[in-house]
């Protein structure tokens, strides 16, 4: 069978890689073409796009790069067209996916929407034409099943990937004295700094983060770095000489981690299945944050407290997020009696993403679909 992915973010490509994976266990003759990044290309796909040009933040930013996402779009019906697939599997990336997804519609090609857009959270007028234009959704969040079923709209609850790629990291990854000498890291803890995968939000994040750096003289800064930024961006923004760059190690550092801060995102869904504490972090474009401060109909911002429906973890947003509050937090982060409750809320909030399995379960029903 010949498939068509696309991602357009880092847990895009994660969880693609790893369903594409799955999916070559099922179906031997399978033939990949993607859109993605450095992880899915690891498992020997043709990949027509990278992330790298694909991550846009925020309407004012969306605005500014349209030219460009419209001659992505472009590209994409064409290149569809040219390969002929037997299926299309969307991978979120909402305002792009939800326009190809129409598109194949239209010429009778079998699309998978695999990990729903957040619709649940704005744009719920969005339903409408998911329902219109994709033929299966597989969903990873325990609420969704129900929050479509209003809808009339079936789909399929695979549970997190997060738990098996984070599975795998904990059975082969270092030691801590491996971790710091192949980093090359003092023995020192470490503070983990997560700010994103997009330059916008790190120029944005990061400098307020390192801001607390002075007052836990005792610790490490280690920024866990996105493969697709190069380490003089981070040098830029960064200023200091002393704070470590990791690449393509985030797991690991969460590992070895005493806490971090970490920009909202599936990022901090994945700290806390390290059962790290967290402060979640998010500064944008302050248009851009107005706009979605209206829009948006979920309480929470991180994907750790919309499922467990409490703030568990801090969230400080825009003007909170500050060298003040920020000390503040981090200071609470690192008491062991406040850690200890927060584990016994982490592990429910395992229980609560339907345990490991999730990548073979979507792409058994992917091959099943595809087959009927």
């Amino acid at each position: 069978m010949k498939y068509y992915l696309i991602a357009g973010e880092a847990s895009g490509d994660l969880h693609g890689s790893n369903l594409i994976k799955q999916i070559k266990a099922l179906d031997q003759d399978a033939n990949f073409r993607c859109w993605g990044g450095d992880k899915m290309l690891a498992q020997g796909v043709t990949l027509v796009k990278h992330i790298k040009d694909l991550a846009f933040m925020g309407f004012v930013e969306v605005i500014s790069n349209l030219p460009t996402i419209l001659k992505n779009i472009g590209f994409c019906k064409q290149d569809i067209l040219s390969y002929q697939p037997d299926v299309l599997i969307l991978i979120d990336y909402p305002g792009f996916n939800l326009r190809i997804a129409e598109f194949a519609k239209q010429h009778h090609i079998k699309v998978v929407y695999y990990i729903s857009p957040q619709v649940w959270a704005w744009k719920q007028s969005r339903v409408k034409k998911i329902k219109a234009t994709v033929d299966c959704m597989l969903v990873i969040l325990p609420f969704e099943q129900d929050f479509y079923k209003q809808f009339q709209f079936d789909v399929f609850y695979t549970g997190h990937p997060l738990l098996d790629a984070i599975e795998e990291i904990k059975v082969t990854s270092n030691t801590w004295n491996e971790f710091i000498q192949v980093n090359l890291l003092p023995n020192k803890p470490i503070i983990a700094l997560l700010p994103g995968s997009r330059k916008q939000e790190i120029s944005t994040v990061l400098p307020l983060m390192l801001q607390v750096k002075k007052h836990f003289k005792d610790f490490q800064f280690v920024v866990a770095c996105a493969p697709s930024i190069t380490a003089d961006f981070y040098k830029s923004v960064i200023g200091f000489d002393d704070v470590k760059l990791v690449y393509d190690q985030t797991y690991q550092i969460l590992q070895h981690t005493k806490a971090a801060l970490v920009t909202s995102g599936t990022a901090t869904l994945e700290t806390a299945l390290f059962n790290v504490p967290e402060v979640v972090c998010y500064k944008g474009n302050n248009i851009s944050y107005q706009i979605a401060k209206r829009l948006i109909k979920v309480k929470y911002i991180s994907l750790v407290n919309l499922i467990m429906d409490q703030e568990i973890v801090k969230e400080l947003i825009q003007d909170e997020l500050n060298e003040t509050q920020l000390k503040l937090e981090l200071s609470k982060l690192l008491d062991p009696n406040y850690q200890q409750q927060l584990k016994l809320q982490y592990e429910e909030l395992r229980t609560k993403l339907g345990g490991k399995g999730a990548s073979a379960r979507a792409a058994k029903h992917i091959v099943d679909f595809i087959a009927n």
